[in-house]
C-alpha cells in the first residue's frame, strides 16, 4: 500500500497576519507549526501501514522552511518526504496549490490513497483535498473518521455527518479528507527523530515537474482577496447594578422596557 499525505506548515493561531497589499498571508518570520488536523492524516496513514504494510510519503508545498513539517511527519513514522518549493509557487490560492501538488503527486509515481486533514486552520476554506482530487480524477471521501481497507482495490470510509455516520465504499485509488475522530496523533519517537534529520527530502519545483505556467502562484489563481478590514468589536450599553430586592426588581423592569422597545416581547 503506498500512501501519500499531504500536510501544511501553518502560523500558530495567535500569529495569523494578512499583507494589505497582495491579500496573501504573511509567512516569513512566523513561528509556524504542523497543521493539527493534517497529524490525524499521517496517523490514520501510520496505523494502515501497520495493519497492511506499505510506504507513506509526506509531501507539502511552501517554502524551503516547510522542510520542518516534513521531518516531522518522518519522526512519526513516515519514510519518505517531499517538498514542493518555488518562488513561482508563491502566493497561491486553493485552486494553484491543489494543482500544483496533484502534479507533484503524479510526479511522485504510482500511489493507492492520498489522505489529508479536513482543513487547514490559516485558510480554513477544506478545499484543497478535495482539489487535488479533482485534478487527479479520482474518487474523494470527506470527514472521514475509519477507514477500512476492504481489498487491494477497494476501502470502505465512515464518514462524520450532521445526522450521525454513513458508510462510503470507493475503488483506489481515492482520496480521503479525515477529521479527529480518525484517531490521536501519536508522538515522534526518539528513533524517528534521529532518523529524520538523516533522511533526505526530494525537492519538487518547477523545473522536475510538468506544469502549466498560467496555473501557477498569484498570477495562476482565479480567486483575489481585493480587501482586507479588520473587525471592530463595540459593546456599548448601559450597566444596571442589581443590588438589594428593589434594585433587583427595578433592574427586570429596565430589561422588559429595553426588549419591548426592540419589539423583542
Amino acid at each position: 500500500m503506498k500512501i501519500v499525505v499531504t500536510i501544511k506548515q501553518v502560523p500558530e493561531t495567535s500569529n495569523v497576519k494578512m499583507d494589505p497589499e497582495t491579500g496573501t498571508m504573511i509567512r516569513s518570520g512566523v513561528e509556524t507549526v504542523v497543521n493539527p488536523l493534517d497529524l490525524y492524516a499521517l496517523e490514520a496513514a501510520l496505523r494502515i501501514k501497520e495493519t497492511l504494510g506499505g510506504t507513506i510519503t509526506a509531501i507539502t508545498m511552501g517554502p524551503p522552511s516547510a522542510e520542518k513539517a516534513l521531518r516531522e511527519a518522518i519522526a512519526m513514522g513516515c519514510d519518505n518526504g517531499a517538498l514542493v518549493s518555488d518562488k513561482k509557487f508563491g502566493g497561491s490560492d486553493t485552486w494553484a496549490t491543489s494543482y500544483t501538488l496533484a502534479q507533484a503527486i503524479k510526479t511522485l509515481g504510482h500511489f493507492d490513497l492520498i489522505l489529508a486533514g479536513e482543513r487547514a486552520t490559516d485558510g480554513d476554506t477544506a478545499q484543497v483535498g478535495p482539489g487535488i482530487a479533482s485534478w487527479l480524477d479520482i474518487p474523494l471521501v470527506t470527514y472521514g473518521t475509519k477507514i477500512e481497507i476492504d481489498s487491494k482495490a477497494s476501502l470502505v470510509v465512515e464518514r462524520l455527518m450532521e445526522e450521525g455516520y454513513q458508510r462510503v465504499a470507493v475503488p483506489l485509488p481515492a482520496l480521503v479528507t479525515v477529521v479527529k475522530e480518525i484517531g490521536f496523533p501519536r508522538l515522534p519517537t526518539l528513533r524517528g527523530k534521529i532518523s529524520s534529520k538523516a533522511a533526505e527530502i526530494k525537492l519538487l519545483n518547477t523545473e522536475n515537474m510538468e506544469l502549466d505556467p498560467t496555473s501557477l502562484g498569484l498570477k495562476g489563481s482565479p480567486t483575489k482577496v481585493v480587501k482586507i478590514d479588520t473587525p471592530k468589536v463595540t459593546r456599548g450599553g448601559k450597566l444596571v447594578h442589581a443590588q438589594g430586592e428593589d434594585g433587583v426588581v427595578k433592574a427586570v423592569d429596565e430589561l422588559m422596557e429595553f426588549l419591548a422597545a426592540k419589539e423583542l416581547v
